[in-house]
C-alpha cells in the first residue's frame, strides 16, 4: 500500500471531495497525510456540511436552519458521516504545513477542491504549493485531481517545460455547466446576497461570461481544448452523468465521469468522488498506465 499526500486549504474546501477521498484511500490500506499552509487542522466549508444559507431566506437568522434546497445541495449523509470520522483522524488533526512537502515521501498526490473564494483561492494561488505539484509531475507518479483541484493543477508549472503540468494530458475538471448552474441557481433560485457562492473567481465587465470559470481556464492551460472532456454523447448514462441532478455511490457508477490520462486521474465534482477514488486506489495498487 502507498502514502497519499492530499493538501487542502486551511478552510472552505469541499467536504465530500476530501473526507470521501480519504475514506476510501484508507480504506484499501493507504496511509493519506494531510498539509495544510500553516500546518494546524483544515475546516471544510460549513455550508457544504450544513446547507444553512442556500435557500433564498437563508439570509434572515431565525429562518436560516430551514432548508428546502440547502437540504439537497449540501454534502449528502455519506459524506458527512465520513468527514466527522476524518476529523477525528490523527492525519487530519496533525498535519504538514504546505512547504514540507516533498515528493520523495509519498507514493501518490490527490488534489481535492472547493469553490468558496474566501478559503480555496489562497489554495489555489499558493506558490509553494503549485511548486510542489509541479515537482509530483515531473517525478511521474500518480496523481488525481478534481473540481478545482485540477486548476490548481494546471496553475502548476513544469521545471522542466515551463509549461501547465496538464501540458499534454487529457483532463477533465468543473465544467461550466454545472459551474453556470450552480450560479444561476443562487442568482435566481437561493443564496441572492451573494450570487457568487459557487464562483470562486469572477468575469469583469469587458470579459465573456465563464471566461474565469473553471473549465476556461484549465482549457487554456492545456496543448488543445480537445484535451479537456466532458461527458460523450453517445454515453447510455449522459443525463445522469451530466444533468448535475446525481451523485455516484460505492454501488453505483453511472452518475460518475472520470478522465485517467496514464497515472493522471482527474474529475469533475463531488458526484464524482467514489468512482474517482476507487479508481485512484487501483492505479496506485497495480501502477497501472
Amino acid at each position: 500500500m502507498g502514502t497519499v499526500a492530499l493538501p487542502i486549504p486551511s478552510e472552505d474546501f469541499d467536504p465530500s471531495e476530501v473526507a470521501i477521498s480519504w475514506s476510501i484511500l484508507s480504506e484499501q490500506g493507504h496511509q493519506v497525510t494531510f498539509a495544510t499552509p500553516d500546518g494546524l487542522p483544515g475546516k471544510g466549508d460549513p455550508i457544504m456540511l450544513s446547507g444553512e444559507g442556500l435557500d433564498f431566506w437563508g439570509f434572515v437568522p431565525g429562518l436560516r436552519k430551514v432548508r428546502l434546497l440547502g437540504l439537497a445541495l449540501r454534502a449528502n449523509a455519506a459524506a458527512r458521516e465520513a468527514y466527522i470520522r476524518m476529523a477525528s483522524d490523527g492525519a487530519f488533526t496533525h498535519p504538514l504545513r504546505h512547504d514540507e512537502l516533498t515528493v520523495e515521501a509519498f507514493d501518490g498526490l490527490l488534489l481535492p477542491g472547493g469553490h468558496r473564494a474566501r478559503g480555496m483561492k489562497p489554495y489555489l494561488e499558493s506558490v509553494p504549493l503549485q511548486a510542489f505539484v509541479s515537482q509530483f509531475f515531473d517525478s511521474g507518479k500518480p496523481i488525481a485531481a478534481i473540481c478545482h483541484g485540477v486548476l490548481l493543477a494546471a496553475r502548476s508549472r513544469s521545471s522542466v517545460t515551463g509549461r501547465s503540468a496538464l501540458w499534454g494530458r487529457r483532463t477533465t475538471a468543473l465544467t461550466w455547466r454545472l459551474e453556470n448552474s450552480a450560479w444561476s441557481m443562487m442568482k435566481y433560485l437561493g443564496r441572492f446576497w451573494d450570487p457568487n457562492y459557487y464562483r470562486t473567481y469572477v468575469e469583469s465587465s469587458s470579459e465573456p461570461r465563464g471566461y474565469w470559470g473553471v473549465q476556461a481556464e484549465v482549457e487554456r492551460a492545456l496543448k488543445s481544448p480537445s484535451d479537456f472532456l466532458d461527458v460523450f454523447q453517445s454515453s447510455p448514462d449522459r443525463f445522469r452523468k451530466g444533468s448535475g441532478l446525481f451523485r455516484d455511490s460505492p454501488t453505483d457508477q453511472r452518475p460518475a465521469f472520470v478522465v485517467q490520462d496514464g497515472v493522471y486521474l482527474s474529475a469533475r465534482w463531488p458526484g464524482d468522488v467514489h468512482t474517482f477514488a476507487r479508481r485512484f486506489c487501483d492505479i496506485l495498487e497495480s501502477g497501472k498506465t
